[in-house]
C-alpha cells in the first residue's frame, strides 16, 4: 500500500570532509528504507531522497529542498530528517544558525556562512512550499558536539542550535519540528548500536509501535512515543517538540496500512471524559474519593489530568491528546482551579476544540464557593455539586452521568 501525495527528504552525514567525522552511524539509510517499505510507512520509492555522506553537498540539500517545494501542494505530507551537525554563531555578521553539509568549509566565518544552509534560508525555504503538513525532524548534536575542524581556524562554532530556531521554524499552518535533544544536550549513541539513541526509537515508533488510528500514525503520537524511549534509554536526552497547529496529521501507514484495533466509540473517542482539575487538596480528594469512583461505576471510560498521561512525556502535548481523544472535559471548578495557569490551559484547548467542531466539549462542575468565573466559561450551564441539599446533589450527579453517557452535543 503507499501513502499518497507523501514525500521525504533524507539527510545523513558522518564523514565530514572539513570536520572530524561523527560515529559512523547509518541512520539515514535506515530511516529511506523505514520509509519507502510498502509493509511499513508506505512512500512511494519515487517520493524519498536521501542525501547520505558524500552526496548530502549544500548544492544537493539546496536542490531537495527545491524539489520539495516543486512536487507538493496544499494536501501534500513533507518529511525532512537532517542528521550531522548543528551549530551557532553567536555574534558578529554571521551570527545565525547554521546546518553543516559534507562539504562546509571552517576557513572563516564568512566561507562557513557560504558553504553552509543558514537556519534563515532553511527557514524560508520551508515557508515557500505549499504543503500544509510539514514535519521536520533534526537529530544533530550528536556525542561529540561539533568536535574539531581538521585544520586550525578561527571560527567560533558552537555546536547545537537554539530552541528559539526550532520554535521559528514551527511557525505556520502544519509545521512540526522534533529535535533529538535540547539544544544544551547531546544526541547519544551507545556502544554497539548502529544508529543514534533517538533515530532507533523513531525508526520503531515509524515501524508500528507509536499509536496508530485507521491504519495510520500520526505526527503528536509519534513523538508520545519517541520522547520517552529516547530519555529512558539515556536520561541526560530529552528530545523536544515544536507546533503551532492543533491538529495531529498522519505522518506514515502503520504496518502498511494495517488497522489496529481501535478502543474509540462510534464518534471516536477514546474516553467518554477527561478531569481538568488542581491536584491539591481538597479539589484532589473530592476527586478522586467522590468523582472518579462515580464514573467508574457507571462503567464510563475516564481520563484523570496527570494520571493518563505517560511517564516522561511532554506535559503539554500529552494533555492535549488525552483532551482530543475525550468527548467532554470535565471542570472542577474551585476558586484555585480558576487561578491555576495550567488548568487554564486545559480548559482553553478543550473549549477551542470545541469551537473549531461546531461542538461542546467543555463540562464545568462546581464544587465550591468560587469568585467571579471568566465570561467564556459562565456562560455554559453549570452541575452544583456543592448544594446543600442532598437531594439537588443527587440529581446534579444524575445530569452529569446523563450528559457523559449521551452524545457529544453540537452547536
Amino acid at each position: 500500500m503507499i501513502l499518497k501525495n507523501s514525500y521525504a527528504l533524507v539527510v545523513g552525514i558522518t564523514q565530514y570532509e572539513n570536520v572530524t567525522p561523527l560515529p559512523r552511524v547509518s541512520d539515514a539509510e535506515r530511516i529511506e528504507q523505514t520509509l519507502i517499505d510498502p509493509t511499513l510507512c508506505g512512500y512511494s520509492g519515487d517520493a524519498v531522497r536521501c542525501l547520505s555522506d558524500s552526496k548530502a553537498t549544500l548544492g544537493a540539500l539546496r536542490e531537495g529542498m527545491e524539489w520539495l517545494e516543486s512536487v507538493t501542494d496544499t494536501d501534500s505530507t513533507v518529511f525532512i530528517y537532517f542528521s550531522g551537525h548543528g551549530g551557532r554563531i553567536e555574534d558578529g555578521k554571521f551570527a545565525g544558525e547554521y546546518l553543516l553539509t559534507v562539504d562546509s568549509s571552517f576557513a572563516d566565518n564568512c566561507t562557513l556562512a557560504d558553504t553552509s544552509m543558514s537556519g534563515e534560508e532553511f527557514g524560508d525555504r520551508l515557508r515557500n512550499m505549499q504543503a500544509r503538513k510539514v514535519f521536520v525532524v533534526f537529530d544533530c548534536c550528536h556525542a561529540g558536539g561539533i568536535g574539531s575542524p581538521k585544520s586550525p581556524v578561527g571560527v567560533a562554532l558552537k555546536a547545537g542550535v537554539s530552541d528559539q530556531w526550532y520554535s521559528s521554524l514551527s511557525k505556520g499552518t502544519g509545521r512540526v519540528i522534533m529535535a533529538s535533544c535540547r539544544p544544551t544536550e547531546y544526541s547519544y549513541i551507545l556502544d554497539g548500536r548502529p544508529l543514534s539513541v533517538f533515530t532507533e526509537h523513531l525508526i520503531d515508533g515509524l515501524s508500528g509501535k507509536a499509536r496508530s488510528y485507521n491504519g495510520l500514525i500520526k505526527v503528536f503520537d509519534l513523538f508520545d512515543y519517541v520522547q520517552p524511549k529516547v530519555t529512558a534509554d539515556h536520561p541526560r536526552q530529552h528530545p523536544i517538540f515544536r507546533s503551532e497547529t492543533e491538529t495531529s496529521f498522519p505522518v506514515s501507514l502503520n504496518r502498511g496500512g494495517e488497522k489496529s484495533a481501535s478502543k474509540s466509540d462510534e464518534q471516536g473517542f477514546e474516553y467518554d471524559a477527561y478531569i481538568s482539575y488542581v491536584d491539591t487538596d481538597p479539589d484532589s480528594e473530592w476527586v478522586w474519593e467522590k468523582l472518579v469512583p462515580m464514573l467508574e461505576e457507571a462503567r464510563l471510560r475516564i481520563a484523570v489530568s496527570g494520571d493518563v498521561e505517560a511517564p516522561g512525556v511532554s506535559r503539554v502535548s500529552a494533555t492535549e491528546q488525552a483532551i482530543r481523544l475525550s468527548k467532554r472535559t470535565i471542570l472542577v471548578l474551585s476558586q484555585q482551579y480558576l487561578t491555576d495557569y495550567f488548568s487554564e490551559f486545559q480548559n482553553t484547548l478543550a473549549q477551542q476544540m470545541g469551537i473549531d467542531e461546531g461542538t461542546y466539549r467543555l463540562l464545568p462542575i462546581q464544587i465550591a464557593e468560587v469568585g467571579e468565573i471568566p465570561n467564556r466559561l459562565s456562560q455554559l450551564v453549570t452541575l452544583r455539586m456543592n448544594h446543600s441539599s442532598k437531594n439537588r446533589v443527587r440529581r446534579e450527579w444524575d445530569r452529569l452521568l446523563k450528559a457523559l453517557q449521551g452524545p457529544l452535543p453540537s452547536r
